[in-house]
């Protein structure tokens, strides 16, 4: 494992960006084949995102070389592509944590990734490589660590406090060998963070078949004024019901590094509880914070402007805008699974499209099946 580093620190997502990445959704079992409507729907969800993003600040879509050229059709010239071999397109998990040094330069995170605890379905030969390639792009620093872990298993606040699951660092898919204090060191060294707060668990559906056993980004997210918003399901209909007050009840007990307890701002679920006969995965916590702006989840639900107007209050700085995330949940995941954000360094080094990206080849391989939600929490 890595030596604890004290001059290692994970910048809250609402500090300036430099830019933000994402992939572009290539063929395989999770998207569709060429050609398909689950393909093509998932591609036009993610480019609505990446351009939507690049209205405010600078964006970079990795692309499968082959898929380039529908890639710079959807895409146009609102962004910057880089051919890099993909399995997937989960950006928070394949991608590299942004962390600052102690002299204000960029450093990369790089998680071990293995396909959200080696499930059977999942394929990482490609993925696994994204992090380091995307480092290499960025001239940032290279951080390895030996910790399977995901960008969405996680979330910090700027001030030492860092938001895990016991059911996904502790995970035995993922790090059977490491004990608790182990893992939290570990997140201690390369996060910058004093203080873990370990939820007992994740949304029901994240321990489907092709759920990622409990992401933190799916049901609880920090603001800047250190209050957590908090996922609440309201219908007693849906399974979640028991599962969100289990959660909150849990958070009025936990403590910040300061010692002090949480402002929980309870965001209600959509109204919305089922879809084809299933009950939904969908959240409002699942949003991103970029420069001048949030990217929330929206579902074409009663509940949409409701959620909107509480990260309003959240965010007065920015402006809330509502994205139709409905043909992202249903591969698997939300707004904020689909971007990773590059945090500007206090001093900048060269202008990143004059570095060199990383080439690298990998076999491919299986995904979960085409159009079937892989349940919530892919980032």
């Amino acid at each position: 494992m890595t030596s604890p580093d004290t001059t290692l620190r994970m910048p809250p997502e609402w500090a300036p960006h430099e830019r933000t990445w994402m992939a572009f959704p290539p063929a395989n079992a999770t998207f569709g084949e060429p050609g398909s409507a689950t393909l093509g729907a998932a591609r036009e969800a993610w480019a609505r995102v990446a351009r939507k993003i690049a209205e405010y600040e600078p964006v970079t879509v990795v692309s499968a070389p082959l898929d380039l050229p529908i890639a710079q059709e959807l895409l146009g010239d609102a962004v910057t592509l880089r051919p890099m071999p993909l399995d997937d397109a989960w950006m928070r998990d394949i991608g590299p944590s942004f962390v600052h040094r102690a002299d204000g330069e960029l450093a990369a995170v790089d998680w071990v990734f293995n396909g959200w605890g080696a499930q059977s379905w999942a394929t990482w030969t490609k993925d696994e490589h994204i992090a380091a390639a995307i480092t290499a792009v960025t001239g940032a620093a290279r951080v390895s660590s030996l910790l399977v872990n995901e960008g969405g298993a996680f979330h910090v606040d700027g001030r030492g406090t860092v938001l895990l699951t016991e059911t996904v660092q502790r995970d035995p898919g993922r790090n059977p060998e490491l004990s608790h204090a182990q893992v939290e060191a570990e997140i201690h060294a390369l996060l910058g963070t004093t203080q873990a707060v370990w939820f007992p668990r994740g949304l029901t559906r994240d321990y489907e078949e092709f759920g990622t056993r409990g992401h933190v980004d799916m049901f609880a997210a920090f603001t800047p004024s250190g209050s957590i918003l908090l996922h609440r399901q309201d219908d007693p209909e849906h399974p979640d019901h028991a599962v969100t007050r289990e959660l909150r009840t849990f958070l009025e007990t936990a403590r910040d590094a300061a010692g002090e307890p949480f402002q929980i701002i309870d965001v209600p679920a959509p109204k919305t509880i089922l879809d084809d006969g299933e009950h939904v995965d969908w959240t409002y916590i699942n949003h991103y914070v970029a420069n001048g702006v949030v990217l929330l989840c929206a579902y074409d639900d009663p509940h949409d402007d409701d959620a909107a107007a509480i990260l309003a209050q959240a965010y007065p700085d920015r402006r809330i805008e509502l994205l139709d995330a409905r043909d992202i949940l249903r591969f698997g995941g939300g707004i904020h699974c689909i971007t990773q954000q590059q945090p500007a360094p206090v001093n900048r080094a060269a202008p990143l499209d004059q570095r060199a990206p990383l080439d690298q080849k990998a076999p491919a391989g299986q995904s979960a099946p085409a159009g079937q939600s892989a349940g919530p929490g892919r980032g």
